[in-house]
């Protein structure tokens, strides 16, 4: 991939995702941004793990709003729950919910949360992965019915909201970037903005 560019002068910063919790995310950097919607097929390929889709597609998020923004330096971000290397994305409904917390109860998922920044103007392009350890614990039928219900987690990879009630759901979450399993690792995004050129505090 490019070197960075090194600094230089201020660039419009994209969000390339339709997630609020991502957009929630960026604004504790307090710095100007724009969210774009990329439109990118999610669906897995054959024989690729987890880490490999969730890579690829944050890559392809930011290559694509960077597509159409070339000055703008772009953000994309990918989440894919790994269980046992098979990927478990968004539920969509109760049902598919109901059946991913019944396969993860008493389990440890990894949710691999990538991160990509691109500038097609200056060529930059890097990309990095937080994973995130998540001991779930032997839940009932009746207490994943209730946080179900209560929660409505079916937009969030592997049916468990953190930052809400799904936390009581969980034994335990091993993580070197904090706000990775909400969906968008800020110590890594400070990281490769930086790279891109971009002055942080």
């Amino acid at each position: 991939m490019p070197n960075s560019p090194g600094n230089s002068p201020a660039r419009p910063v994209v969000l390339g995702s339709s997630s609020p919790y991502r957009r929630e995310l960026m604004g504790r950097l307090r710095i100007p941004f724009e969210v774009e919607v990329p439109d990118v097929d999610e669906t897995p390929r054959s024989g690729e793990t987890p880490r490999d889709l969730a890579l690829r597609l944050a890559l392809a998020k930011a290559r694509v709003v960077a597509q159409r923004r070339p000055g703008a330096v772009v953000i994309g971000s990918d989440q894919v729950a790994d269980l046992d290397g098979e990927p478990l994305g968004k539920p969509g409904t109760h049902e598919r919910a109901t059946a991913q917390l019944r396969r993860m109860r008493g389990r440890t998922v990894v949710f691999q949360t990538a991160l990509a920044v691109a500038c097609a103007e200056t060529g930059f392009e890097q990309a990095d992965i937080a994973p995130v350890r998540v001991t779930f614990r032997d839940l009932s039928d009746r207490e994943i019915e209730t946080y179900l219900r209560a929660e409505t987690p079916y937009d969030c990879a592997g049916s468990a909201r953190s930052e809400g009630l799904g936390i009581a759901l969980l034994e335990a979450i091993e993580s070197d970037d904090p706000t990775a399993l909400v969906g968008l690792p800020l110590i890594r995004t400070c990281r490769l903005l930086r790279a891109a050129g971009l002055m942080l505090p």
